[in-house]
Order: C-alpha cells, then structure tokens, then sequence
C-alpha cells in the first residue's frame, strides 16, 4: 500500500514535470554543457564500448564484465558503487531532494557461450564482435551520459541510478532486474526505468510476453529391435511438434510459438529412455499468450496418447514433465501519452528520428512494466547488425553521439533539473 502510494504520488508529480522539462532543459548551462560534451568525447565512448565487450559475459558469469563496470564508474567519481547479491552494479547520483528515483540500466550479459572470441575488429566507426550492440552498446552510453553529468555538474532533483545488470538474456530471464524491483531495498524507491538494450533511437513501451518451457518425454527405453513395441518418447515428442506446428495464432496482437532446442537419447540403435524440447511462445496480449500456452498443452498430451495408444499391448510406461525455463509477464497499459514515453519519443524526434512509433519487445523493463512502474527500452544510437550472432556488428556513423545524448535528454526530462522550473 505504502509504495503504490509513493508511486501514485511520483507519478502524478511526473506528468506535470516532463512535457516542460524537455523542453526547457536547454535552457540549462549545464545540461547544455553535458550534451556538448558527448558529442565532444565521442571517441572515448567507443573506446568503452569495443574495451568492455573484449570481456566475457556469458549468461550466468558475468562477474568479471560487473567488476570492471564497478571500477569505471569509480573512475568517473561515483562513490559507493556496490554490487547487489544477485551482481547488478549501481552507481547512486543523488539528487538535492524529493523527487522521482529514475534507473538507467544497460545488461551486462551476452547470449553467447563461455569460450566465444569476443576480440573486437575495428575500422573507424565501424567495431565487429559478438554482444557489440547488444548490450556493449547500452553499457558505454550510460557510462558516457554518468561521465557528461559528472564533468558538467549538473544539478538534478531526482536522483539517477546506474544500473550495469545482469541476467537480461534468455537463461537469465530477467533476473537482475527482477531482484532490483522484488527483492532489492531500492525497490521502494524506484519511480522510473529506462533499459538502453541496442541501437538506433528506438522506444520500447509495451511488454512482450513470453513462456518459456523445457518438456521431457519418458519412457524405460530399451534395444531398438529387440524392445520394439513400447511407446517411443521420441515418438511421442515427434507427434506432439507436428501438431505445434498446425496451430494458428493471431497476428494482431503478435503471437508466436517455436520449438528451438531439441536434445536426448543415446545411440542410433536404441528407443531413447528420455528426450526434450524447448519451447518459446510469445504475445503482445497477455490473454493470446494464455490461450497458445493452453493449445501448446493440448498438443503435448495429444502427442503423449497417440503414441500409447499406438502400441495398445505394452505395458510400458510413457510421462511427460513440462518444466519452466522462463515466464515473463506481457505489458500493454502505456500509451504514446504516457509521460515516459511522451519523453522519449519527443527527444527521439529532437535528435534525428523520424516518424518514429514505439513498438512492443521482450527486455528488462517488462519486469517494472508488469509492476505498474513506468519503464521504457530505448536505444544507444548508431547502426547495429547481426544481433545475437557472430556477425554481430555496429556502426557509429556520422552521429552516434546522438545516442549518448538522446539518453540524456529523456533521463533529464524525468528526473528534473534543479535551475529548470517548469
């Protein structure tokens, strides 16, 4: 009760605030001096980038990217920069008083395995490497926008928090963000969150939802000819994903279903005792992503009787189990007049975007999207390619500073300038 009241209060407070922030901010000397200095020190941002993707991140250990994090931003003059148990890294710029608690957060791990050659291939603007845009990208942007704010001395009522988190890829189902907002003591505090995942100057602000389930077939297995008769849970997973594959889902709000991981048994010659899928099914409505989630369940246990009924004299058993890998909540309650996105498609359109519509995604703002926390997935400018891939690559172009800037600018917005009134 007591942190949706602080929460309906900041919020309340926001809307008043951020349409005349934006505007007025460049009024502010010293805002004005930050922007200028981005721009100015782009080359020391990239530097940062192509220097912390040269550090392994892969799901789960990302320790050793966090400590480095840590260090940088000490570098920058932050103190007490800490590392929650769950190994997000914050950094605390206090504001001079009441006032909104905004997060600017980028992930600290990659979607590629331990072992992955993360050595970056340079040519000018252009840098080559796994996790380079996503989230390299995001984590020297808020390093450039804490170092600018630093340099310039600019006085915000609100305070900002740096979040370097981890757990944001797959495996990690949000899990540092999770903690921050279920577990942490910051929880409490937070008002606002704004996620820098990859590039452009794109504005994520609807959730997309996902499940995410690791389904084993069962059976005792045995000798492929000489145990020949029983139900093969081969089989049975077999008849289960043809029957997947049949279903129709809508395609507004987008819906979608895969089967992506397929793995078990033991040789060639044998009726395997085990065998698994993984599956991923994601909806902008988080009713449709009920509903494919049910039909999914339907076509497992569908799967699972007609392969027992197909062999109707054994007396062999055959079981499935459905456990979760991830679940994650679909969020469609914000608006293009929400005052967070208002912000930043406003700034979007100030630094070069055009026609710019947000659109829905899966990042680690559906965790406070979910809570009713207004909570926003923006890019860090430039070009990025071959995202989750070995070709993965990003391109600085003539402007990537806007970028830096564009965060900047939304973050100033929500957060309120001290010499800015609105």
């Amino acid at each position: 009760m007591l942190r949706t009241l602080a929460h309906t209060v900041a919020m309340t407070a926001a809307v008043a605030l951020v349409a005349p922030q934006l505007t007025a901010q460049a009024t502010d000397p010293a805002l004005r001096d930050a922007l200028e200095r981005v721009k100015a020190d782009n080359a020391w941002t990239l530097d940062q980038q192509q220097s912390i993707c040269q550090i392994p991140a892969p799901p789960f250990k990302e320790q050793a990217r966090g400590l480095e994090m840590k260090r940088r931003f000490e570098a920058l003059g932050y103190k007490n920069v800490t590392i929650d148990p769950e190994g997000n890294v914050i950094a605390e710029r206090p504001g001079s008083g009441a006032g909104p608690v905004v997060v600017l957060a980028a992930h600290l791990d990659t979607v590629f395995p331990e072992g992955t050659d993360v050595t970056v291939a340079r040519d000018g603007m252009k840098l080559k490497a796994p996790g380079i845009g996503d989230d390299c990208r995001g984590l020297a942007v808020i390093l450039a926008v804490g170092r600018a704010l630093e340099l310039s001395n600019v006085k915000t009522r609100g305070t900002i928090l740096l979040v370097a988190n981890v757990g944001e890829e797959g495996p990690g189902d949000l899990r540092g963000v999770r903690y921050l907002f279920n577990k942490s003591p910051l929880k409490s505090r937070i008002t606002h969150f704004i996620s820098v995942d990859g590039t452009g100057l794109s504005v994520v602000h609807h959730g997309v939802g996902s499940h995410r389930y690791k389904v084993r077939f069962i059976g005792p297995g045995g000798h492929s000819f000489g145990a020949f008769g029983m139900p093969n849970p081969a089989h049975a997973m077999g008849r289960a994903i043809a029957k997947i594959a049949e279903l129709r889902t809508p395609t507004s709000p987008k819906t979608t279903f895969n089967v992506g991981v397929l793995s078990g048994g033991t040789s060639v010659n044998s009726i395997p005792f085990e065998v698994a899928m993984e599956i991923d099914m994601r909806s902008e409505s988080a009713a449709e992503l009920d509903k494919v989630d049910v039909q999914i369940r339907a076509a497992i246990a569908a799967g699972v009787a007609e392969e027992k009924a197909r062999w109707p004299n054994s007396k062999m058993a055959l079981d499935v189990r459905i456990d979760t890998i991830g679940i994650r909540a679909a969020s469609e309650t914000q608006t293009e007049g929400t005052p967070i996105v208002k912000a930043a498609l406003d700034a979007a359109l100030t630094y070069g975007a055009t026609r710019l519509t947000p659109r829905s995604g899966s990042t680690d703002a559906n965790v406070p999207m979910g809570l009713g926390i207004p909570a926003i997935t923006i890019g860090g400018g430039g070009l990025g390619t071959d995202a989750h891939s070995l070709r993965e690559a990003y391109d600085d172009g003539k402007e990537g500073w806007k970028g830096p800037q564009f965060v900047m600018s939304v973050v100033a917005a929500l957060v309120g300038l001290e010499g800015v009134r609105p």
